[in-house]
C-alpha cells in the first residue's frame, strides 16, 4: 500500500460515525446493510450517513452494491487488512523508513 492510499483511508476512518459504521458492517458480514438501515442503527440522519458512506467509498473501505431501491454497503476487508498491514510494517518500531 503506498502512502497516499494509507493516508485516505485513515482520513477516512478519522470519524467516530464512520469508525462505528465500518464495525456494524464487519459485525454483519457479507450480509451487508442497506443505507438507510445503517444511519437507523447508528443513530445518525440519512442525508449525513450518506456523506459519511461517501467518504468511506472513496476511500474503499466499504463497497456499495444497488439492490432494487437500496443501496446495501458492506465492508472491504482486503482493504483494511492491507490498511493494519501498512501500520504494521511501515509504523512500527523497527520498521522500515518510507
Amino acid at each position: 500500500m503506498e502512502n497516499k492510499f494509507a493516508v485516505a483511508a485513515l482520513s477516512a476512518l478519522a470519524f467516530e460515525t464512520r469508525l462505528r459504521a465500518v464495525q456494524l458492517l464487519a459485525s454483519v458480514g457479507e450480509e451487508g446493510i442497506p443505507a438507510g438501515q445503517l444511519a437507523e442503527r447508528l443513530g445518525v440522519q440519512q442525508n449525513t450517513m450518506s456523506d459519511h458512506l461517501r467518504a468511506l467509498s472513496q476511500a474503499e473501505i466499504v463497497t456499495t452494491e444497488r439492490r432494487s431501491r437500496s443501496v446495501i454497503y458492506r465492508v472491504n476487508p482486503s482493504m483494511v487488512a492491507d490498511l493494519a498491514k501498512f501500520l504494521e510494517e511501515r509504523c512500527t518500531p523497527g520498521s522500515q523508513a518510507a
